[in-house]
């Protein structure tokens, strides 16, 4: 399904970074070692790796890898990425200083919770997870994001998921976003930052 979404010359959502992780990568450590975990084409681990960081990205459409390493050629850095699936990736191989999931709703509620649990793992102590995606509410808006609203985020389902962690930052709100095609418009966000106890 999501190579065929990926289909065709053009990046489904656009080659800048999410606003979120903009906003909220003033608190990664210099050169900090970053997975992003679900990182389509490309967007949010080339701008990290422009920033200075390591950055692993794992992603399981192959035509969305192919467009990330040609994004990465052109803005001349170096991303270690990976084509793997999700659910068969090996959390505990590498420890990181911040892992990243920006809009990866696109599973059940189940395997959505084993990605949480996996990204929990593979952070360092003190490491940070950061975490944007859609609200329920977001169905309504159709300018993006999966037609479920059970598989969207609420703060009550993060702060329940992340109960162990120090939540830095938790956040419901609407906002504009314009992310290529596959985002435009008014937009249900939940936002958090977490860090891992240690």
């Amino acid at each position: 399904m999501w190579n065929d979404r990926f289909a065709g010359e053009d990046y489904l959502y656009g080659t800048d970074p999410a606003g979120f992780l903009v906003r909220e990568a003033a608190r990664l450590p210099v050169g900090a070692h970053v997975l992003s975990v679900a990182e389509g084409e490309g967007r949010n681990a080339v701008w990290l790796a422009t920033q200075g960081h390591t950055v692993t990205a794992v992603e399981g459409a192959p035509n969305a890898v192919q467009k990330a390493r040609r994004l990465a050629d052109a803005r001349g850095v170096q991303v270690d990425f990976h084509l793997a699936d999700l659910d068969e990736w090996d959390w505990d191989a590498h420890s990181y200083d911040a892992v990243i999931g920006i809009f990866i709703q696109f599973a059940p509620r189940p395997f959505q919770d084993r990605l949480m649990a996996g990204m929990k793992r593979a952070l360092r102590p003190g490491g940070l997870i950061l975490l944007h995606g859609f609200a329920p509410r977001q169905v309504g808006y159709g300018t993006g994001g999966p037609p479920h609203a059970d598989q969207m985020y609420t703060a009550d389902l993060l702060r329940d998921r992340f109960a162990d962690f120090e939540i830095v930052q938790l956040r419901d709100y609407d906002g504009q976003i314009a992310e290529g095609r596959g985002h435009t418009g008014r937009a249900a966000l939940v936002d958090l930052v977490a860090r891992r106890p240690g």
